[in-house]
């Protein structure tokens, strides 16, 4: 009797671990899927007296401050995790607030390769640009909680899109890293095109200073070509009407940079004590024939722009839960417009109009104070004064921005 149990247990045990889960297409266990995620929830209360304005800029579709009073911010939902031994996968939606809207939107999702040796990685699918040296970063990890003005006249605010990067980090004592991207080219600055325009080139080098400080340097060229690329209601809000709109067709978009940054932690803990400092400098240099549309009338004209500007910010950690910051913006347009057909419209009234023909250096200076409780969590103040030839506008922030579940750690 004990020997026909035990049989049965053994028959009944053998059932139970036997592989038949394998054969059920589409099924996945906890253990063999388990993503990492995070969740960025991002609030805020603004308080300014006057809209955002770029004279000279044809402005990006996120190129505007936020709500006035209590608002939601920039929130992030975050999956991630390694594929197999071959592939890592992460995808980012962000959730934000626009015009009385929520506005869900698919920022990144690309797959990493994770053993291809030498030094070499690909990336393939929507991701962020590594241009520049903010541009790679999300934006609470960001040390203001906004991104510069040159970042917002040239990208509208970060450059992101579809296609493959390419990255090799060289075999040096110091760091050395090159990298190639070749996306869509339909984001902003880019527009609709009719294949794979977008085309980028970037170089980072950096090394340590001791135990206590460290460097890098980087430089980097982005071009694309597009059909079209349009924007609303660009003239003066009190002048606009929703009929207008600016068209830029046959367009071709250079951008080349260059960014530094130096980090000095006294004590070699920069959880306690660091100082960040950090400058970007961008220039853009873009062609295209423009046609503006206002009711029944219209301008066509050629158009050579040149665009450019820097920031230069320091961030300084004082506690463990304390840092403060100060940032310096200036960017510069430079536009020349030739007029080839024009219809109940001069350009004289065109150029006043979208405010693409002022050659006035904008500047900002902005200052913030930020609480970290912890590495999840942070509460920040900030004032920014803006200024140009005519006028200047004021605005204060207080932002939180939570980090809830599994948070990878952030770029140098």
């Amino acid at each position: 009797m004990l020997t026909c149990r035990r049989a049965c247990l053994l028959v009944l045990a053998s059932v139970l671990t036997c592989p038949l889960v394998s054969a059920q297409t589409g099924y996945v266990s906890g253990n063999e899927f388990n993503p990492a995620i995070s969740l960025i929830l991002d609030g805020r209360y603004a308080q300014y007296h006057d809209t955002f304005e770029l004279p000279g800029f044809q402005m990006g579709p996120e190129s505007e401050l936020p709500a006035e009073g209590f608002s939601l911010g920039h929130s992030e939902l975050t999956l991630s995790a390694n594929v197999d031994d071959q592939f890592y996968g992460s995808a980012s939606v962000a959730i934000a607030e626009h015009d009385g809207d929520t506005e869900v939107e698919l920022e990144e999702a690309y797959l990493e390769t994770l053993g291809l040796g030498y030094g070499a990685t690909v990336k393939f699918g929507r991701f962020l640009s590594s241009i520049g040296y903010l541009n790679s970063q999300h934006e609470h990890a960001w040390s203001f909680y906004d991104a510069p003005l040159i970042y917002t006249a040239l990208f509208g605010k970060t450059l992101y899109d579809d296609g493959v990067q390419a990255r090799w980090l060289a075999p040096t004592r110091i760091f050395l890293e090159l990298g190639v991207e070749w996306t869509r080219g339909a984001r902003f600055p880019g527009g609709e095109n009719d294949g794979n325009e977008g085309k980028s080139l970037f170089i980072k080098l950096g090394d340590d200073l001791g135990t206590t400080a460290s460097w890098q340097l980087g430089a980097s060229a982005y071009s694309t070509r597009f059909a079209e690329r349009s924007s609303e209601g660009h003239a003066h809000e009190e002048e606009s009407t929703d009929s207008a709109e600016l068209i830029m067709e046959d367009g071709d978009v250079d951008i080349v940079g260059m960014d530094a940054v130096f980090k000095w932690a006294p004590a070699g803990q920069p959880r306690h004590q660091q100082l960040v400092l950090s400058a970007e400098y961008l220039q853009r240099k873009e062609s295209a024939t423009s046609n503006f549309i206002e009711d029944t009338n219209s301008l066509i004209a050629d158009y050579e722009g040149k665009q450019s500007g820097y920031y230069v910010q320091a961030v300084y950690r004082f506690h463990r839960q304390w840092q403060t910051g100060l940032r310096y913006d200036e960017v510069k347009p430079d536009n020349d417009f030739t007029e080839l057909e024009a219809a109940g419209i001069d350009m004289e009234e065109f150029l006043e109009e979208t405010e693409l023909g002022s050659d006035a250096t904008i500047t900002r200076n902005s200052a913030m104070l930020a609480y970290s409780p912890s590495e999840f969590s942070r509460i920040r103040l900030q004032y920014n004064h803006r200024d140009w030839d005519e006028g200047r506008d004021d605005l204060w922030v207080l932002q939180y921005t939570m980090s809830l579940g599994s948070h990878g750690a952030h770029r140098y």
